[in-house]
């Protein structure tokens, strides 16, 4: 594994210049960030060493490097599951790649179903803590030291002062915002009523089936995660309407230009913290 991240480093590193410090991973449907971007330089998946193939509709399959308010930043405008059949070391690959292209902060967005009775669709959740339901752990198997240690902390998944400062960002701008816990499951199916009622038990506020395996993957390299929920639909049971991934993208692209406007103004603070 090393060695492949290192070899994918060097070659994104031969074809970027630049050296971003922060890097996001847009969820589905929520890729109008890199409109907001100036300088812009891709790079496709396919072209990268070992880097996976993104499957999965409302994915572009790219990284983007480029600029924001003057910071130097790289989106990821694509990231990979687990339901695609990737083992979970190819689902968090390119987080290894990041930190080996010194990437320290991580901001990682996802479209999610609701499951806190309170929230509705449109409705955007800076993530508290994450419950992994997803059967494995990105970290399971030989470990190697250059990357990080054994038995990593997550008492503090999602950064605690990236969090304060994405909250004083959105009530300076004006962006209404929920917080909550992420529940990780595989998919690829929307979940039964059983299944979100036991969710709501056990303590989340919304669902989905990506970001729980980058989040732990990212603490164990030692970045600093930011996660915030865009919930596009209200899960199984908590209303009457069928779910699909088309709908999910609609809403998401709706709330899309609300949830670029808070990123981008956070990605400006960014850097001091």
């Amino acid at each position: 594994m090393y060695e492949k991240v290192i070899d994918a480093a060097q070659y994104i590193r031969s074809r970027e210049a630049a050296a971003p410090k922060i890097a996001v991973i847009l969820g589905s449907g929520l890729g109008e960030l890199v409109d907001a971007a100036t300088d812009k330089h891709y790079i496709d998946y396919k072209n990268i060493p070992n880097f996976p193939k993104s499957t999965v509709v409302g994915h572009e399959g790219q990284l983007v490097f480029g600029k924001i308010a003057g910071v130097n930043v790289v989106m990821m405008q694509g990231r990979f599951h687990f339901y695609e059949g990737y083992p979970m070391a190819d689902v968090v690959y390119p987080v290894f790649v990041l930190r080996q292209l010194g990437v320290e902060k991580l901001v990682v967005t996802n479209a999610a179903g609701g499951i806190n009775p309170s929230f509705k669709p449109g409705d955007l959740m800076l993530i508290k803590d994450f419950i992994n339901l997803f059967g494995t752990n990105p970290l399971i198997g030989a470990n190697d030291e250059r990357f990080g240690p054994r038995f990593p902390d997550m008492s503090e998944p999602y950064n605690l002062k990236l969090i304060a400062a994405a909250k004083e960002v959105a009530n300076k701008i004006g962006v209404a915002y929920q917080e909550g816990v992420y529940v990780g499951v595989t998919g690829p199916y929307y979940e039964t009523a059983a299944e979100i009622r036991y969710m709501g038990k056990i303590g989340a506020d919304a669902v989905g089936m990506s970001t729980v395996p980058e989040t732990i993957v990212a603490n164990y390299l030692g970045m600093k995660v930011l996660g915030i929920s865009c919930i596009t639909n209200m899960a199984t049971g908590l209303h009457q309407e069928k779910h699909s991934h088309e709908k999910v993208l609609e809403t998401a692209k709706n709330a899309s230009q609300t949830l670029c406007r808070w990123v981008a103004e956070f990605i400006t603070v960014s850097e001091s913290i």
